[in-house]
């Protein structure tokens, strides 16, 4: 049998539930050694032994990182690049979703701080490293919920002026593919491809941190999901199969491309988010 990864170091933000712990497995299934990078040390090593067990695949380590905090995300780039001579594939998956506006340690409002900022921050630290893999590819995990709550808007990245949850959520998710996008261009001398997908409504605990209300909707909502294990099945030919290395920058579902958009293909607006996204992680690199 098979196993394209065999290997190869791959990365996985946010594996200890729901479609980010479904890709962990099955690439250890498949001969990867991982990095999973889990806010929760008892989540990540309970999630790591679960994946030992089920694939037989130890080369599995974590590094503890809260993806809200620019600090962290820094410090989790400085272990990866100090123990990880290659890294063949980062998997962009973290993710929140707020009812009520919150602000990092950081000042960023927090939805867009750890669905987009922390997707930037991470890839753009880690792409040196990247690119010496040939082949390399960056998976950003973004959502059909950017075609709700309209375009991004880069003089109220935070909402300041009106927070709606589903607005957050979906400009965070648009963002993603611009940042796919912008980052495809940005990489078109080398090998390294880079996709954004949309995973489908997937059973997961996003949301789960919005008390019990959200607890239950996520409880409610899982009886209707698809399950994370079909949808990582996707997710995984994006990251190896030789139809998917060209061209760059697409947005998939089910490992085909889809539809978004139309403010999520304005190439001048993608390179504004950019470098609105180098401005806002500066000062962290400053300090």
């Amino acid at each position: 049998m098979s196993r394209p990864f065999e290997g190869k170091t791959c990365i996985v933000t946010g594996a200890t539930s729901g479609l980010g712990r479904a890709c962990a497995e099955q690439l250890a299934r498949e001969g990867a050694a991982l990095q999973l990078i889990c806010r929760s040390p008892e989540k990540a090593e309970r999630a790591r032994g679960e994946i030992v067990m089920a694939t037989g695949n130890d080369a599995i380590d974590i590094v503890i990182a809260d993806l809200s905090s620019q600090a962290a995300i820094r410090g989790a780039a400085a272990t990866l690049l100090s123990t990880t001579p290659r890294i063949d594939l980062l998997i962009n998956n973290a993710g929140v979703t707020n009812l009520s506006r919150e602000v990092t340690l950081d000042g960023i409002e927090a939805t867009f701080a750890v669905n987009h900022l922390a997707y930037f921050l991470l890839t753009t630290l880690l792409l040196e490293r990247i690119k010496e893999s040939p082949g390399a590819r960056v998976i950003n995990i973004a959502s059909d919920a950017h075609k709700f709550g309209g375009s991004i808007d880069l003089d109220d990245l935070g909402l300041e002026d009106g927070f709606g949850w589903i607005r957050a959520y979906g400009r965070s998710k648009g963002a993603n593919i611009l940042f796919t996008q912008e980052l495809s261009r940005r990489l078109a001398d080398s090998e390294v491809v880079t996709h954004a997908v949309h995973p489908g409504f997937v059973r997961s605990s996003l949301g789960a941190n919005n008390g019990r209300f959200g607890q239950l909707v996520t409880q409610i909502a899982a009886v209707f999901a698809m399950p994370a294990e079909r949808a990582a099945r996707y997710v995984i030919a994006l990251c190896h199969e030789p139809q998917f290395a060209t061209p760059s920058g697409g947005y998939f579902y089910k490992a085909k491309k889809q539809s978004q958009a139309a403010w999520t293909q304005d190439e001048q607006l993608a390179r504004r988010l950019w470098d609105r996204s180098e401005a806002l992680v500066a000062e962290s690199a400053a300090g």
